[in-house]
């Protein structure tokens, strides 16, 4: 476990005490909260990235030679080899 010492201003430290911010498990969960929301943010970048690099579509073949190739790595590391 971690603890965190940090300062606020009185007024800011004031009004999130009010609002129960300081309670157990408060600063936990908005912690949790925005590391979530940074991951949804990073997920909706990189699916824009991908979407702006504009590959060719995928022939039917070329997507049966990957799934193929998965499996094949799947029943590899499966096997222990």
């Amino acid at each position: 476990m971690t603890t965190l010492t940090f300062e606020l201003p009185d007024e800011l430290a004031e009004e999130a005490r009010s609002r129960g911010l300081f309670a157990p498990g408060a600063i936990e969960a908005m912690i949790r909260d925005t590391l979530r929301r940074s991951a949804m943010a990073d997920l909706f970048d990189a699916a824009d990235k991908l979407a702006a690099a504009e590959f060719p579509p995928l022939t039917m073949a070329e997507i049966q030679d990957e799934v193929n190739a998965v499996r094949m790595e799947r029943r590899r590391r499966a096997s222990g080899a």
